[in-house]
């Protein structure tokens, strides 16, 4: 079975989709995470991807490795 992730754009489409769900018995859950802090996330893992971060060496302490 599949999972579908869908953005609705207004309350109205959301309350559309939940009634549309309910009526056909598919449960619904909703995101526990705040949309902020998903949004922060994903601007981290974009910066990650674009080669913005920094190695540590286990070998060294915190401070050293932040020279």
């Amino acid at each position: 079975m599949e999972t579908l992730i869908m953005h609705p754009q207004s309350e109205e489409q959301l309350t559309a989709l939940k009634a549309f769900a309910k009526a056909l018995k598919i449960s619904v859950e909703t995101s526990p995470y705040d949309p902020k802090f998903v949004a922060k996330i994903k601007a981290g893992k974009k910066e990650v991807d674009n080669g913005k971060f920094t190695t540590l060496d286990p070998a060294k302490s915190i401070w050293e490795n932040l020279r």
